[in-house]
């Protein structure tokens, strides 16, 4: 009796063909939905999807200022080329303080001044090719918060180096000399310009 009773309840509960057939077109439809049918070009998922993982910039040099740890990175390596400097037995410490100014300098001006283009090929027509990195940078945007802190940074390391020397005269030219380097090719009114002609190509 037990036994009649659950194959009576299986076959009342098994759908028949007509249901299968409803339940197939249901689930076909539903995926067609996600997936898209055949010969459509685009489907529901797709406007969904974030197709791809690479960055949307044209040029990344007008960003890479901006990353995530740059500022952190930058710091740490002036203060350890300070420190390597400083190991130096020979070196007293006005003179560490100035070559850590004068090396910081260079090291900006040519990086950021002087070296123009990329790295890497840009689909910008090469329009980046006659400009230096700084500017590149925010597209050419001034007073943004990167271009104000490598503006800021070497002006604090002038004024650190000026009174660890206790402004002596020769140290203080030196200085003084260097920093002008790195900051008067960033002033706005001298954004694209080339001096004499000097790195016009």
């Amino acid at each position: 009796m037990h036994f009649a009773f659950m194959y009576f309840r299986f076959v009342s509960l098994r759908p028949s063909a007509k249901e299968k057939r409803i339940n197939n077109r249901t689930v076909f439809s539903f995926f067609s939905q996600q997936i898209g049918s055949p010969g459509t070009s685009t489907t529901r998922c797709c406007n969904k999807m974030n197709v791809g993982v690479a960055h949307s910039e044209v040029n990344p040099n007008t960003r890479v200022m901006n990353s995530r740890g740059i500022w952190l990175t930058y710091a740490l390596g002036v203060g350890i080329l300070h420190i390597v400097l400083l190991s130096i037995p020979f070196f007293s410490v006005p003179v560490v303080w100035t070559l850590t100014n004068v090396i910081h300098n260079l090291g900006m001006y040519v990086f950021m001044h002087a070296v123009k283009g990329t790295p890497f090929e840009t689909p910008d027509q090469g329009k980046a090719r006659l400009l230096t990195h700084w500017e590149q940078l925010d597209y050419g945007v001034q007073f943004t918060s990167s271009r104000k802190f490598f503006t800021i940074s070497p002006i604090i390391l002038y004024f650190l180096a000026s009174f660890y020397t206790k402004y002596d005269a020769a140290h203080f030219f030196i200085n003084t000399a260097s920093l002008l380097s790195v900051l008067i090719p960033k002033l706005p009114q001298l954004h694209g310009v080339r001096i004499f002609g000097i790195n016009k190509y």
